[in-house]
This record gives structure tokens, C-alpha cells and sequence, in this order.
């Protein structure tokens, strides 16, 4: 009996000593797999054997594995996949990681002798980064260990639950957005909102996820699903290495996106751009972008798809933004060191927002860093900023304040005589404040200021402010179900004033209000149904213009206009189905109610003739509150996308909008002195649908994107102005302005990379933008009813925006851009009336500027990386214009003497140099 028992003892200790033992990759599997690329086989192999596996994915994209086996060893796979190729494997002796490689043999194994004979050489050989043994430990423990996610139990069972939580950076404890979390069996992909939330579906059971973000370094989790539950994720930031491929699915975000025409662009990307001045620039960065364009340079505002630029609604966390520049249109308004991510959306609007007909540019800031106290300065030739961020309750509370001026006038002694003694400044301030009360509610707060003031060497001064305010109330009632209600404060204002005369000392002021609240769910129903939902509302007070003396003295007559007011509400629902995993469709519909409000007297006039001072009926005073006129009516918006291989997809979209707020101008770009009208009676909303289509496909493991998309847009209610307009205090503005109807149609390429030492992104638009106005009964006929170029068509646009990274310290940025000149009306002949000869003007906008290019340059020197260091600072140097070329702003054209000449405006006619130093702390 005691020998049986020692046998059996001796078994025991023999096979215990064989899993101790055991030869690398013995690990038994089951897989089949029929032409697939090798991330389905690593994710499988991944989850049951629990190794790692390391690779470059760029030269396993073209491999294609189809194998079917049960139960044999980890070893055994490899070797069937990658026999006869030239593909290669190693599993280092007692590690649980393999390493695979193109052409090149790893040996896992020293050869005799080698440690025989240690050198001082050999242990200075070793990079520094691999002396980092801890992290490397800390890193792989969080990878390998198992979380469990809802209640324990012997048996999970079988089904699908839903695993939710914030996926956030592990140094600061900020939100990233647009992170996603993939699981490839079953193969389910979520995606982090802007607030740093996901949720996703899982089966019951053992699941790798893997998750990844743009600049963060790719992580993996192993997690036990029993039942519903909350799973937050930290990511650390990405350092790359100059010969680095960056490979991951967020790459894939344009091919597997639902939506298209859309631009997305980090703070990174942005100040890889040089501009005018050196400053990083929100607005400059996104007119690089395929299908957007502006009509000159320093000139506010932009044109998308063939919109005007008051058809764009400009967002900055969720507040309107009226004027986004500063300093003539050479600064955006937008601090670049409190922005985290901005997106543009040319075609699929998202049915959540409204109110504009072109385009939505939505810029979301950092909410400031959790963890630690930390900040930011930069000081250049004509601004200066600084940023500070830290904790106010650690984890729980944070705050980032961002602060820029200017220190300009010393430029504008530069200027010709006529404006040499000009002066101009300008300052803005954000400040945000983040809390989270507990899992369940967040509560967010943002300021934000910009003032600017300036004359052009004359007694007239300029100013313009933009004030806006919000309060956010983020909620998860579960982990499907989470809401976040807003409620915001949006002002403008504009004024003009002088008082060197006293007899005629004057100021004129304009001023834009809207309270506005607004409700967004989401419903994420399972992996293949999300739904969105909601409701908002704008109040609208608008003071059109007053006119009234700046001093006791002066003789000017007071004129003021009425104030306007309006109800804008809106309703709307979107349904995001994921019908196969090849085919998905977004469908999405918006009631939008618009009510133009009293006090208000209106005029009235005979219908069926053109409004004119003549066919003026009758005036009606309306009581306060009182609903004078209602426009309503349903937006569409529907999106398709169809995946032919993993890597090209083809897409189509529709989408419908109305505008109910225009702006009256006499400049072809957005200035300070502009007014916004609100729709009346005698003014209609503006309309506007537009189609798409498009195909993308990425090469080379997803490190070249390239997107062809074209679309068609027709367009109604689009003010233009007739001959000799008046457009500042017109009591009766309908009679100066002309409904038009158009039709934007084009093709934009672009070829995107964004790793390696060379980055950046190519892109041209061909476009149209053609105006009509064949109505007798609406007023005089444009060009005798006939399609016409709007102001802003310009057909041809070439963009270039190249990155080489040197080294880590150093990198060179250059931008290249080439456009069609706008088109403008030109004189064609002269007449003698009253006394004096008289310009004769060809047809409108039939004649053009002379084409416009540029090219610009700038070199990006950083000081060293240690880890342990106070502070870090970096210059950037550059030339705007590199080559001094003398672009047209404008043609223009004036009697002089009895003759009539012409004049060519360019705003830089020179090459202009620029530094800046930032430090960061």
C-alpha cells in the first residue's frame, strides 16, 4: 500500500514538474479562421492562451490565414500558419508573450559563452527606456490580470450584458474622447463620447478587449463578464519612435463610420499648421480641410460646400459663437492651449443640431487636469497666453483657465502713412470647471470672454464682444441610458463711436442675445441598434441698431430700431442600425418650430408685386409675447454605409435644413459691423438639402487614408441685396434685400497620412455655388434671371500640409494652398449723366481676382524630454507668404480726376516672419 502510495506521489510530483516545465507554447487551442488578416488570429490566440504578441501589423496587411484546427498546441498553429513564408515566430523559454517577424529569424536564446566575458560596452549599449523594469511590470500586470464586471457566480451563463464606464488619461485624469474599445469574438466596437463614455456589449463569460486612442498608447483589458456592470479605463500617453507604424482601429474611423463629410482634428494636428503670426489657429487649420474655403485672406469666417458664412454654426462647448476672430480676422478666437478637439460636419449633420444650412463646427475644450497642478505660456511678436489647470479636488473636481492679449500697435507703425497711427488690441479669457458628484452625475461649467477694439488712424473706434456661458448636468440613469441637459447665455455685440467732433460725436450699437436650453439622450439599446434623442430652445433678442449722440454737445438725431424677438424649438430623433456587419444606416428626423415674436410693428404690402416703398399697404403694431408669424416644417437626415473589405467602404448621404437667422452684409466675409436678422413675415427662412456620395479606402495598415466624396446642394431664401442697398438702420430692410434661390454642387479628394516621420494630408475641391433671382414679382431681375457665381464661388482649391519629424527636438511643418480667384463686378464703360462721366457695370460677378497661392513654413524646436524637469519649453520660427507673393484681397475701382481707375488691395504683400516661445509646467 505505501509503495502504491509513493508511485503515486512520485506521478504527481512528475507532472507538476512537466506544467512547470513545460516547452513555450504548449497551450492548447481551438481556432478556424478562412481568410482572415492576422489581427482575428492574434485575438484569438490572445484570449485563449492568454500570450502577447508583438508585432509590426504594416507588413502582416497583406497576409490572409485560413486554418481549421481542435486542440493542439499554441506552437503547433504557428507553425502551420506561417509554414513555407516568410513570416516567422519565437516564444522566448518560461514567457508568456510571442514575437513575430517579416524575413528576419529571432533567436531566444543566448549562444555560448556570450556572458562569459561581460564588457562596460555592452551594458552602455542597452536604451535607456528598457532600464524602466517597473513600468514595464506595472503595464503588463493590468494587461494579464483578470477584472470581474458585475456579480460573481459560479456559472455565467450564457446571453449578452452591457459593460459601461470612462476611459480616461492615467496622468491627468481627463476625458479622451473618441477612444474605442473592440472585441473581436463576437467582433463589437464602442466609441467614448466627448465626455470620455462608452458602453458596450458583451457576452456573459472571459472577453480581451483591446483599446485604443489617438496619442495614447494602445492597452489591452482581460475582463470576466457576470452581469451588467461599470468598467473604467486609464491610457497613458504615446511616445512615438521616429520609425514607429502606428497601426489601430482608430484609423478605421473613416471607413467604419456611418457618417460622411465629416473632419475631425486634435489640438496636435492644429499646431502643426503655421499661420500668419505663429499661433496655433483653430479657423486657419480647418480652411486646409477638402470643401472649405474663405475669400481672402484675414478675412473672418469661411465658406463650406458652398455656403455663405453666416450659414455656418459655430459652437465652442456647446455655445454660439457669432464672431470667431480677433484682430481683423488674423487670429482665431479660440485659445489653442484650452482646446481639445474640434469636428466639422459638412454632410450627415447629426439630427441633434440645427438652425444652420452649410455646416457645424463643433470645438470642445479640456475640462483641466485631475491629477496635478499644471500650466502653460507662450509669448510671440504680437500675443501672449497662458493657460493654468490643476485639481481642486483631487479626481473629483477640476479647473482650467486660459488668458491671451495682444501688444500689436507697435506693428501698425509699420503701415503706410494713411494708417500708420492706427491702433488695435484684443484679449479673451476661458475658464471651465468640471465636478463629478458621483459614478452617476457629472456637472460641467464654461466661461468665455473675447473683446476686441481697434481704429484704423481715425477718431472712429471699433469694438466687438463675444460673451457666452453654460452649465452642463451629465446623468446616467444606467448603463443604456444616459442624459445631458444644457442651459447657455450667448451674446454679441458691436460698437462704433466718435467723438473728436463734438458737434457730431456719434455712437452706433448692435447687440445678439439667445437663452437657449436643450435636452440630449442616448439610448445605446445593444451592439447594433443606438438610439438619439431630444428636445431644445432658443430665445432670440436682437437689437438691430442704435444711433444716438455721444455727447451733450452733439447734433446728431437718435435713430434706433426695433428690438426683434423669436422662439426657435426643436425636436428630434435618430436611430443609429447596424443591419450586418458589413451594411449600417443612420436615419434621423427634426421638427424645428420657428415664432417670431412681438412687440413688433410689420409692414405689409400688396401681395403678388415686388416689396417696394411704393406697394406698401399698411403698418401693424403687435402686443408683446404675441405670435406674429410661425414657419415650421421636418429635417431629414439619413446616412449609409456599406464595408466592401475592411479598409473600403462606400458611403451615402441625405440631409435636410432650415435657417431661420440671416446676416446682412456689404462684404463678401463676415465683419464686426454686420447685422443679424431674424426671419419675419416679409422674410423667409432659408432652406436647404443636399446629397452625397462617397467612397474611402485606407492603404498600408491604415496609415494612408484617401476619402472622393461629391454632392449636390440646392439651396432657397438666400439673401442677396440689390443695387445701392442700404443695410444699417433700415426700418425696412425687405425692400433692399432679394430671396434667391441656388445650386452648390463639387468633388473633394484628399490622401491623409498621419504617422511616421512624413505626415499630413493632400486635398482638392472642385466646386460650384451658383445663384439665381428670375422672379418679376419679388423685384428687379439679377443679370436678367440668369444663373450667377455668389460672391464666394471659387471653383479650384488646392490644399498641402506637410509635417517632417527630424527627431523628437525638431520637425519642419509647410503649408501650400492654391484657389480660383473669387468673382467680382467690374466696370466695362463709362456714360456722361448729370454733369459728369459714370462708371458702366458689366453683369454681377462675372469677372474674377487673379488666382491666389501661398506657401508657409515653419520649424518646430523643442527642448530636451527629461522626465523629472520643472518646465519644458519649445520655439517655433516661420515665414508666412514664403514667397512675398502679392495675393488680391480686392479689385476696386474710382473716379480720380475725371478718370476712372483701378486699384488692387493685397493684405500681405511680403513675406512675413514670425517666433514664438512656449514653456509648460
Amino acid at each position: 500500500m505505501r509503495k502504491l502510495q509513493l508511485l503515486i506521489l512520485i506521478n504527481l510530483l512528475f507532472l507538476v514538474s512537466l506544467s512547470i516545465y513545460a516547452q513555450p507554447g504548449s497551450k492548447r487551442v481551438s481556432i478556424e479562421l478562412q481568410g482572415a488578416p492576422v489581427d482575428s488570429l492574434i485575438m484569438e490566440l490572445e484570449t485563449q492562451t492568454g500570450y502577447h504578441f508583438y508585432y509590426d501589423a504594416a507588413q502582416f496587411d497583406s497576409l490572409r490565414i485560413s486554418v481549421s484546427v481542435t486542440n493542439v498546441s499554441l506552437q503547433k498553429v504557428l507553425e502551420l500558419v506561417f509554414a513555407n513564408s516568410e513570416y516567422h515566430f519565437a516564444i522566448p523559454e518560461k514567457q508568456h508573450y510571442v514575437l513575430l517577424t517579416k524575413g528576419a529569424i529571432i533567436k531566444t536564446t543566448l549562444p555560448p559563452g556570450f556572458l562569459s566575458a561581460p564588457t562596460t560596452d555592452t551594458l552602455q549599449g542597452v536604451p535607456p527606456y528598457y532600464g524602466d523594469k517597473k513600468k514595464i511590470r506595472v503595464d503588463a500586470s493590468i494587461e494579464n490580470k483578470l477584472f470581474e464586471i458585475g456579480i460573481r457566480n459560479n456559472n455565467p451563463g450564457t446571453g449578452s450584458v452591457v459593460m459601461a464606464g470612462y476611459v480616461r488619461n492615467i496622468k491627468t485624469g481627463e476625458p479622451i474622447a473618441g477612444a474605442t474599445i473592440t472585441s473581436l469574438n463576437p467582433a463589437v466596437t464602442a466609441a467614448t463620447d466627448q465626455y470620455g463614455y462608452y458602453s458596450i456589449t458583451l457576452p456573459k463569460g472571459r472577453n480581451a478587449l483591446s483599446i485604443q486612442g489617438i496619442g495614447m498608447k494602445d492597452t489591452r483589458r482581460q475582463v470576466m463578464v457576470y452581469s451588467t456592470g461599470n468598467f473604467n479605463i486609464d491610457m497613458d500617453e504615446r511616445v512615438t519612435s521616429l520609425k514607429e507604424v502606428i497601426v489601430s482601429a482608430q484609423k478605421l474611423a473613416n471607413v467604419r463610420n456611418v457618417q460622411m463629410g465629416i473632419d475631425r482634428l486634435t489640438i496636435k494636428a492644429i499646431k502643426q499648421v503655421p499661420t500668419a503670426f505663429g499661433e496655433a489657429d483653430i479657423i486657419k487649420a480647418v480652411l486646409m480641410l477638402p470643401g472649405v474655403k474663405t475669400v481672402g485672406e484675414a478675412s473672418t469666417g469661411f465658406n463650406v460646400r458652398g455656403g455663405s458664412a453666416d450659414q455656418n454654426l459655430i459652437l465652442f462647448n456647446d455655445a454660439t459663437i457669432y464672431n470667431p476672430s480677433h484682430f481683423f480676422g488674423f487670429f482665431s478666437a479660440f485659445n489653442p492651449e484650452v482646446v481639445k478637439d474640434v469636428e466639422l460636419y459638412k454632410s450627415s449633420i447629426p439630427s441633434k443640431y440645427g438652425g444652420r444650412l452649410s455646416s457645424v463646427l463643433d470645438i470642445n475644450s479640456r475640462e483641466g487636469n485631475k491629477k496635478e497642478f499644471a500650466g502653460v505660456a507662450g509669448i510671440g511678436l504680437l500675443t501672449s497666453r497662458i493657460t493654468l489647470e490643476g485639481p481642486i479636488k483631487k479626481d473629483k473636481t477640476s479647473f482650467i483657465v486660459g488668458a491671451r492679449t495682444t501688444y500689436a500697435n507697435w506693428l501698425l507703425q509699420f503701415l503706410p502713412n494713411e494708417y500708420k497711427h492706427s491702433k488695435a488690441s484684443f484679449y479673451d479669457l476661458n475658464l471651465n470647471i468640471s465636478h463629478q458628484f458621483n459614478k452617476n452625475n457629472n456637472l460641467y461649467i464654461t466661461g468665455y470672454l473675447s473683446k476686441d477694439r481697434f481704429n484704423l488712424n481715425s477718431d472712429t473706434t471699433y469694438g466687438y464682444r463675444n460673451t457666452n456661458v453654460s452649465l452642463k448636468w451629465k446623468h446616467l440613469f444606467n448603463n443604456k441610458l444616459t442624459m445631458v441637459l444644457t442651459a447657455g447665455h450667448d451674446h454679441y455685440d458691436y460698437g462704433i463711436g466718435s467723438d473728436k467732433d463734438s458737434l457730431f460725436a456719434y455712437k452706433m450699437k448692435f447687440d445678439i442675445n439667445q437663452y437657449n436650453f436643450k435636452t440630449d439622450f442616448n439610448w445605446y439599446i445593444n451592439a447594433n441598434h443606438t438610439v438619439d434623442f431630444g428636445i431644445s430652445s432658443i430665445r432670440y433678442l436682437l437689437h438691430p441698431g442704435t444711433y444716438e449722440p455721444n455727447s451733450k454737445p452733439s447734433q446728431i438725431i437718435a435713430d434706433n430700431m426695433e428690438t426683434e424677438h423669436a422662439l426657435e424649438s426643436a425636436a428630434y430623433l435618430s436611430e443609429k442600425w447596424n443591419i450586418t456587419d458589413e451594411l449600417s444606416l443612420q436615419a434621423g428626423l427634426r421638427y424645428s418650430i420657428f415664432n417670431f415674436l412681438g412687440p413688433k410693428t410689420v409692414n405689409e404690402y400688396a401681395p403678388g408685386l415686388p416689396v417696394t416703398d411704393d406697394n406698401l399697404l399698411q403698418q401693424t403694431t403687435y402686443a408683446k409675447n404675441k405670435f406674429i408669424h410661425t414657419y415650421q416644417g421636418p429635417e431629414y437626415r439619413l446616412a449609409l454605409r456599406y464595408s466592401i473589405t475592411q479598409s473600403f467602404s462606400v458611403k451615402a448621404g441625405y440631409n435636410s435644413l432650415r435657417q431661420y437667422i440671416h446676416v446682412l452684409s456689404n462684404t463678401t466675409a463676415i465683419s464686426p459691423t454686420d447685422i443679424w436678422k431674424l426671419s419675419d413675415p416679409n422674410i423667409k427662412p432659408q432652406l436647404g438639402d443636399q446629397v452625397s456620395f462617397g467612397l474611402y479606402k485606407n492603404f498600408k495598415s491604415n496609415t494612408i487614408e484617401t476619402s472622393a466624396e461629391v454632392y449636390y446642394k440646392n439651396i432657397k431664401n438666400y439673401l442677396d441685396y440689390k443695387s445701392g442697398a442700404q443695410l444699417v438702420l433700415n426700418h425696412h430692410i425687405e425692400t433692399d434685400v432679394i430671396g434667391t434661390k441656388g445650386k452648390a454642387y463639387g468633388v473633394e479628394l484628399m490622401v491623409k497620412k498621419q504617422t511616421g516621420k512624413l505626415n499630413g494630408w493632400i486635398s482638392y475641391t472642385w466646386s460650384r455655388i451658383l445663384l439665381k433671382m428670375d422672379d418679376s414679382t419679388k423685384g428687379e431681375l439679377i443679370n436678367n434671371g440668369k444663373y450667377y457665381p455668389a460672391s464666394y464661388d471659387k471653383p479650384n482649391d488646392i490644399t498641402m500640409v506637410g509635417n517632417y519629424r527630424f527627431s523628437h527636438r525638431f520637425s519642419v511643418s509647410m503649408n501650400i494652398t492654391y484657389s480660383t480667384g473669387r468673382p467680382i463686378t467690374l466696370p466695362i464703360g463709362r456714360f456722361f449723366y448729370s454733369n459728369s462721366w459714370r462708371a458702366l457695370y458689366a453683369d454681377r460677378n462675372a469677372y474674377r481676382i487673379p488666382d491666389y497661392f501661398r506657401t508657409d513654413l515653419s520649424m518646430n524646436i523643442e527642448g530636451n524630454h527629461k522626465v523629472h524637469q520643472k518646465t519644458h519649453n519649445s520655439w517655433t520660427v516661420g515665414i508666412y507668404n514664403l514667397t512675398a507673393r502679392r495675393n488680391p484681397y480686392s479689385v476696386y475701382y474710382v473716379s480720380e480726376n475725371g478718370a476712372i481707375n483701378g486699384y488692387k488691395l493685397s493684405i500681405f504683400g511680403n513675406a512675413i516672419p514670425f517666433v514664438n516661445f512656449n514653456i509648460r509646467f
